[in-house]
């Protein structure tokens, strides 16, 4: 069996090397068969066998970044949404997946998890931008928790254990509930994690939120969808 390719998207919007330890850690602490590359190159996703879009700033400039990486986002809708290949966006990476952003004037998102990125509409004594560490909660359907494969570590929304690493002004409105994987508080409940079939985004840093961090990117490694 040959070893996995782990991408990590150089489009010149994200913290890569921070992530890249990360991963490279994970791997050598999990005995896995894989690498990690860092890339701008369309060719080098069109192999990978996981990928991850990781995203700092602003929204439009992240997206204008990603549409000028010379045929990046065609190589991401054949291995993401047609290859069906496991996809992690991390923060600006995650709001990427949106029908549309918010944030100065209305920019145009891959549309993979329909809905908005949006700014936060809270107590004005909380600050904007959010940064440090919160929780995050598990969104209870039906009275049956609603697990994901990646998001083992964490309990119900009664019985959330795990903190991690948040910086941003916007969030992410789902169209559709189920879309929502995860819920944090920050003057009101937000999905701070969202997924559809092999994709999932997180709004927070895994890469700067230490074992609970960590956890989620060797289940990452070891999803299957």
């Amino acid at each position: 069996m040959s070893k996995e390719t782990i991408i990590i998207i150089d489009y010149g919007s994200g913290n890569l090397r921070s992530a890249a330890k990360a991963f490279e850690h994970m791997i050598a602490h999990d005995k896995v068969d894989a690498e990690v590359l860092i890339s701008n190159k369309a060719d080098d996703v069109l192999k990978a066998d996981r990928i991850v879009l990781p995203g700092q700033g602003a929204f439009p400039d992240c997206m204008e970044n990603l549409q000028a990486t010379n045929g990046m986002i065609e190589a991401l809708e054949q291995r993401v949404l047609k290859d069906g290949k496991p996809f992690l966006g991390i923060c600006v990476g995650m709001q990427l997946l949106a029908t549309r952003g918010l944030e100065y004037g209305i920019t145009a998102g891959l549309n993979w998890v329909p809905g908005q990125v949006v700014p936060f509409n809270i107590d004005p004594a909380l600050k904007i931008p959010q940064m440090g560490w919160n929780e995050v909660l598990m969104p209870i359907s039906g009275g049956q928790d609603n697990h994901h494969p990646l998001l083992r570590s964490i309990k119900t929304s009664t019985e959330s254990s795990e903190h991690y690493y948040f910086v941003h002004s916007f969030m992410f409105e789902c169209e559709y509930n189920h879309h929502v994987l995860g819920l944090t508080d920050y003057g009101g409940l937000y999905a701070s994690i969202v997924g559809r079939d092999n994709i999932v985004g997180v709004q927070f840093h895994p890469e700067k939120s230490q074992d609970a961090g960590l956890r989620l990117i060797g289940d990452f490694m070891a999803w299957k969808p």
